[in-house]
């Protein structure tokens, strides 16, 4: 996969929740701690579900990072040496976050970022689609639809057990809501606006 000449590339991991995209980002790191390469994690700071610090995967694994509120702030760790970049829950950044990475990446940096590739809706999440576009390599994982056993794309939220709207806020602080993976079929949002047309069949 990484048979090339040349250092320098942008790795993405994608998928919804639940599909492993953490624990592979930690999979990959480790194998490169070993190999004693120079690396450098992020997270962002807004993720503070199981530690301040450290990028934790649902399976408990985990590794050291450094929790950043934007982009640019990354630059301030990273030095000539550093070898490996790697960035876990990237959809949470702005537009800078590409530049970077692809900026990195120019510098011959091997550059590693896993995010959600839709958000609860179902629509592509931030910056995710240029990240994948800029991308030499891209992963899609899926996880397990918790409602038929199928192969789940989407995110599902649910809030206070029901299908939260289209309308609300993409990243709910403090409110008693809870996710669960689905596939295409089962995946439920309320309040989506209906398509201004369809597409006729025949």
């Amino acid at each position: 996969m990484y048979q090339q000449y040349r250092e320098g590339w942008l790795e993405v991991i994608s998928g919804c929740m639940f599909a492993g995209k953490t624990e592979e980002l930690i999979r990959r790191i480790k194998v490169l701690q070993y190999a004693k390469k120079n690396i450098v994690v992020f997270k962002p700071r807004i993720d503070d579900r199981y530690s301040d610090v450290d990028v934790v995967s649902h399976a408990g694994t985990s590794v050291k990072s450094i929790a950043v509120s934007t982009a640019a702030e990354m630059m301030k760790y990273i030095t000539p040496q550093t070898e490996v970049v790697a960035v876990d829950e990237v959809q949470f950044f702005d537009e800078e976050m590409v530049a970077i990475c692809n900026q990195l990446a120019d510098e011959g940096k091997r550059v590693m970022a896993a995010g959600l590739d839709m958000d609860f809706r179902g629509v592509p999440f931030g910056i995710m689609p240029q990240l994948i576009t800029h991308a030499e390599f891209v992963t899609k994982l899926t996880a397990v639809c918790m409602q038929c056993g199928a192969p789940a794309t989407r995110t599902q939220r649910l809030v206070n057990g029901k299908p939260a709207s289209y309308h609300d806020p993409i990243v709910m602080v403090g409110a008693s809501e809870s996710y669960e993976a689905r596939c295409r079929h089962c995946h439920e949002v309320a309040d989506r606006p209906h398509p201004q047309q369809t597409v006729k069949k025949g």
